[in-house]
């Protein structure tokens, strides 16, 4: 395996290259006690309530990396592995994994662990989000090419890549699907 890293692809040649940043300029870890205030009917911690941890830990990482605001596109894969409970200290590590011209896979681990005990945390969810980068217009903006560091990043790197190739042939296969039952004279 080469040490080199992947280079954001070009679509005009005269267009000016944007230095990459390393997998570690942006990672980020965003911690959050668990209250009351966060729990369901069973007495655990909303989904929702750590879905939004996930989402402001991605955008902080997407906006670091990309340089100025940048929006959720897409939250793929959401796991829960372990129930949060209250008192519980949770903690959201996110870093990008792979970028595009303008948008970026960021994907995120949600541990926890007992506010009052020294236990290693659990590891409780996982995600992965893609955030495209936004001017002030809203419209997409080039985001520079993240550079793996370590033999994990570089895995990182290219598990994004098969997520990317598979979320865009679900993409391409649902369109064609519904542009075949439309002409086939049925309508949604």
């Amino acid at each position: 395996m080469t040490d080199q890293a992947p280079q954001a692809p070009a679509e005009d040649p005269a267009a000016p290259q944007i230095p990459g940043k390393p997998t570690s300029a942006s990672r980020t870890t965003l911690s959050h006690i668990m209250t009351h205030n966060d729990t369901n009917l069973l007495g655990t911690v909303h989904g929702g309530v750590i879905m939004k941890l996930v989402d402001d830990a991605a955008g902080a990482v997407a906006g670091r990396h990309s340089g100025g605001p940048a929006v959720t596109a897409s939250m793929d894969e959401m796991a829960f592995l372990e129930p949060v409970r209250v008192g519980d200290l949770v903690h959201v590590k996110a870093q990008v994994n792979w970028t595009g011209r303008t948008s970026m896979e960021v994907g995120v681990r949600v541990l926890a662990e007992r506010w009052n005990e020294s236990a290693p945390p659990t590891q409780v969810g996982s995600a992965y989000l893609v955030f495209a980068a936004v001017d002030a217009d809203g419209k997409p903006r080039a985001v520079p090419p993240v550079l793996p560091e370590t033999e994990r990043d570089r895995r990182r790197h290219q598990e994004a890549q098969i997520r990317r190739t598979h979320r865009l042939a679900r993409r391409r296969a649902i369109m064609e699907l519904r542009e075949r039952r439309v002409a086939e004279g049925f309508a949604d």
